[in-house]
């Protein structure tokens, strides 16, 4: 009797078991991994930038007779220097591609960016010394080393000031074990110049077809115009989307980074891509004045204006405080941010 009794409270508890995993909710199922990659609305995004682009070339006329179409300078100091930039493009961006697809950046230290990111920059800034001991003209007189002094500027400008407005608004951090002035990796700054040497001679390419393919008018420049907001949008994207499987370098919320935080980058070319194209170019107001000093203070009215630019877009379009709380000098390891 003792074990039919026994046995039988087992079956029961084991039925009432059975029915409270019935009635129980079941267990969530395991978190979807994260996309990396851009949402849907970006094909409407380019969409639409592609039709207006369209549009505005419909309604251009031909340019005066005898007038060339040119992608590239004249032949001249210009042409040479840029052509040596897109060559030297091929270099830094296979180097890059070959370090994010085998994945050599986990094995990287502070010390190893640094020295990957400053040897290739150094090739664009030694060229320039070299060339102008070679033939003993002023460095002032080179178009190469005014558009490298122009670029170091605005770059370092950039990393310094404009850094911070993604750290506070789009909530991106640098992970990377890295060296850091004012909580930014000083291998950013080194990357950023060669990053921004080739895409500011890339949108030169298109701004001068446009300048010199149709007739000047105000058809050309509101084509001008959308072409440097489009190159401006399709830049920052594309340095997003390319850098997206870069672990150490991140957003709170990818799907902002790619629509807004593509917008809010753009903002720095909106304003350079221009300026720079008039550096040294025939038939455009000069503005940067004469030797160095004038292209120093060209790059550093134009970090200005985007600095203002990007304050008005925060308040505006985000409201986010703007906290800076970088040190001069910072060590960080890997996996974790600075001190901002």
């Amino acid at each position: 009797g003792g074990v039919g009794i026994a046995g039988r409270n087992a079956l029961a508890q084991h039925m009432l078991n059975a029915i409270a995993s019935l009635l129980s909710s079941p267990p969530p199922p395991p978190p979807q991994p994260v996309s990396k990659l851009p949402p849907f609305e970006q094909l409407y995004i380019f969409a639409a930038l592609i039709a207006g682009l369209l549009l505005l070339l419909a309604a251009q006329r031909p340019p005066p007779k005898g007038t060339v179409a040119r992608w590239l300078p004249a032949p001249g100091e210009k042409r040479v220097y840029e052509t040596w930039v897109l060559w030297y493009s091929i270099v830094w961006m296979g180097a890059f591609g070959v370090i994010i697809a085998l994945e050599l950046y986990e094995e990287f230290t502070a010390a190893t960016y640094f020295l990957v990111c400053g040897g290739l920059a150094a090739p664009l800034v030694l060229r320039e010394l070299a060339r102008g001991g070679a033939d003993g003209r002023p460095l002032g007189e080179r178009h190469g080393a005014r558009a490298q002094l122009w670029i170091a500027i605005f770059g370092f400008i950039g990393n310094y000031w404009y850094t911070h407005y993604f750290y506070c608004v789009l909530r991106a951090r640098y992970t990377v074990p890295a060296w850091r002035l004012n909580d930014v990796p000083i291998c950013m700054y080194l990357a950023t110049h060669f990053y921004f040497s080739s895409y500011h001679v890339f949108a030169n390419l298109a701004l001068r077809r446009v300048a010199t393919g149709f007739a000047p008018g105000n058809l050309r420049t509101a084509l001008f115009a959308y072409v440097v907001c489009a190159l401006s949008y399709a830049t920052a994207f594309m340095e997003t989307l390319t850098i997206s499987h870069f672990p150490y370098y991140d957003f709170e919320d990818r799907h902002m980074a790619y629509t807004l935080g593509s917008a809010f980058y753009g903002i720095y070319f909106l304003v350079s891509f221009p300026v720079y194209y008039a550096l040294d170019e025939p038939g455009n107001t000069p503005l940067e004045g004469t030797g160095l000093r004038g292209v120093a203070l060209s790059s550093l009215g134009a970090g200005m204006l985007v600095l203002l630019l990007l304050d008005l877009t925060r308040l505006a379009a985000a409201g986010a405080p703007l906290t800076i709380g970088g040190k001069l000098w910072e060590v960080t390891p890997k996996g974790l941010a600075g001190s901002a």
